[in-house]
Order: C-alpha cells, then structure tokens, then sequence
C-alpha cells in the first residue's frame, strides 16, 4: 500500500485527581506560536483603534501608529516571553494569584514600552501612568481570553471522553469481543485470556481520568491492543503494519486521539470487504515536528461520510492542545484513505 501521495499538500518538513494542580488549566500559556499571533494582532488592533482618537488625519493615523508601534510591540513580545519563561511557576499557584501576576506583567511591560518611546526621544512628556494602566487592562483582557479557552478545553474531553465510551460499549462490539473469547476458551485459553485483558485495558483508559495530553507511545500501546482484538475477530482479513519512529514516542497528544481513528480504519475498511483491508499506522520525526499517519485501502465504491463525527472530533481536540502547531488532514485518493496529523516534539 502506497500513501506517501495520498496527502501531497502536506509539507514535510497519568496522575490522580488528588495529585494534579488543581489551576493547570488556567496558566498563561504563552508558549505557543498561535497565542503569540493573536496577542499582538489584538494589541495592534487596539493601539490603532485608540490613536484614532486623536489622530487629525489617515496620514496622521498611519504615522502615529507606526511610531507607537516600535515602543508596544517589544513590550508585547517582552510580556510573552516573561509569561512563557515563568509558565512552570505560575503552574504552582492558584488561579487568583496566576490572574495577578500575568496582570502585574502587563503593566510592567507598559511602564517599558513607554521607556522605549522615551528613550527614542518620540515622547516629549512620557505618559507613565497612563502607559501601567493601560498594560494592567490590555493583559487583563488576554488573560481572561486565554483562561475561557483553556475552559473550552473540558467540555471538549468531556464529550469526547463520552463518545469514546460510547464507542467502546457499543452492544455489537462487546458481543463479537466476547464471543471471541468464549472461541478461544477451550482451544487456545491463553490467547482467551490476553483477548479479555486488552479488552479490560481499553475499558480501563476509557474510564480512568486523564490528564489533558499523553505521550504519542501510550496512544500507539492502546491502538495495539484495539487491533489485538479486532485481529481474532477479522483473522487475515486485518493486515496491519507498523513504521514507528522512536524518537517521536515523547510527542503530545489529547488523550484517546488515535484510537478512534485505527476504528474509523477497521469500520470503514475491513468490515464492508470480504478480502479485508490493509492498515498501516506510521509515525516520523521531522525536525521539531511529528507526522502521524493512519491509512487504510477501502473497497471499491465505499465513501468516506461515516467518517465524519470522529475525524472532526479528533481535529477540535488537536487545535485545543496545540493551536495552530497541531496540523490535521484526511483525504482518499485511488481507494486508500489516510489522515495525517502534525504535531510538535
């Protein structure tokens, strides 16, 4: 099975409740690529919508907002990368006293965009007050955005948690899981017996909880044992292969991500065919990033609609962990179908 060319738009370049930080997912986190983009395209856009107040023309306007520009800009870029560097201590402390002191940031990095533009000489009577003020409410403003996302992050698990469990309980595939077993009983009860334990491991990882990434190398652990089961019910008919590379095994991943999509593959691929289907799961290391590939032949005429509530499952939950450094696409093409996703080590 050839899938290199499948997705050619692609460029290739678990603790207890009782232990976990109960405000983990309020830090600041400023350390992605995405929340840095937004942070100042949202600072920009206020800084010119205020000059407007006091701006004679568009000419005047343009000028004006590009010389500010050259003392808020570092100052942005200065509060991010203090809120990154601090983001493990911050971790430590509770959500009021995170509030506090990625607000207390702002308006340090105020105080210091006006000294810049003093320092340039571009402020004859340097607005020192104003400049704080200004800081403590533009970081406020960032704060509570990025706080509502880490927020949307929760009932996103959640209703994944529950689809998943839904899946893994469906009335049909514990019946044919069971019925397996009770086959292997008597003639071979050791394969029995490592059928019932994958099944209990699945069950297991479905209803545990979980924190809000897992290592790629746990995800992989559970596909196998997925496909350990779905291997004494298919027989030949499931052709699995494997190309992992070890040194994305530390890449991070939403918890339950990959299995849904090795399903999708047995679902729409091996069931309908008499002949079975090929499966190949392969992950790479690409410089900082990691390519996860899920690909599967389909029969002859078989589209691709069933696919959908998994897939989009799969694509918020990626964006929620990884913004815009999370990659996802899936596509068929001459009876193979693949989804590829990118995320960074």
């Amino acid at each position: 099975m050839q899938d290199s060319q499948i997705l050619s738009t692609f460029q290739d370049p678990a603790p207890s409740r009782a232990t976990a930080p109960a405000a983990s997912v309020l830090v600041f986190d400023a350390c992605q690529i995405g929340v840095v983009l937004r942070a100042v395209l949202f600072i920009e856009l206020a800084l010119a919508v205020a000059v407007m107040f006091s701006a004679h023309s568009a000419s005047d306007w343009l000028l004006r907002t590009s010389l500010l520009t050259g003392g808020v800009l570092p100052a942005t870029l200065a509060w991010l990368l203090l809120a990154c560097a601090l983001k493990r201590p911050l971790s430590r402390l509770p959500a009021p006293r995170q509030y506090a002191v990625a607000v207390a940031l702002g308006g340090m990095a105020g105080l210091y965009g006006c000294a810049v533009l003093a320092w340039a000489g571009l402020l004859a009577d340097p607005p020192w007050a104003a400049s704080v003020c200004g800081g403590l409410f533009l970081a406020a403003v960032l704060v509570a955005a990025l706080v509502m996302r880490a927020k949307g992050r929760l009932p996103a698990d959640t209703s994944a948690r529950l689809v998943e469990l839904q899946s893994r309980i469906r009335p049909h595939f514990l019946f044919n899981t069971l019925n397996s077993a009770i086959a292997l009983v008597r003639a071979e009860p050791a394969r029995a017996e490592a059928l019932l334990e994958d099944l209990s491991d699945i069950f297991r990882q479905v209803l545990v909880d979980t924190p809000d990434a897992v290592t790629l190398e746990a995800e992989i652990t559970l596909a196998r044992r997925y496909l350990a089961i779905e291997q004494v019910r298919f027989g030949e008919r499931l052709r699995v292969q494997w190309q992992l590379d070890a040194a994305a095994s530390t890449a991070k991943l939403p918890p339950l991500l990959l299995q849904p999509l090795v399903e999708n593959a047995v679902r729409h691929g091996v069931e309908p065919s008499p002949e079975g289907a090929d499966l190949r799961i392969s992950t790479r290391c690409r410089g900082s990033m990691v390519v996860i590939k899920v690909t599967n032949t389909v029969p002859a005429g078989q589209g691709v609609d069933g696919h959908g509530l998994a897939l989009r499952n799969v694509r918020e939950r990626l964006s929620l962990l990884h913004d815009l450094e999370g990659q996802f696409r899936s596509g068929l093409k001459n009876g193979v179908y693949q989804v590829r996703i990118e995320v960074p080590l």
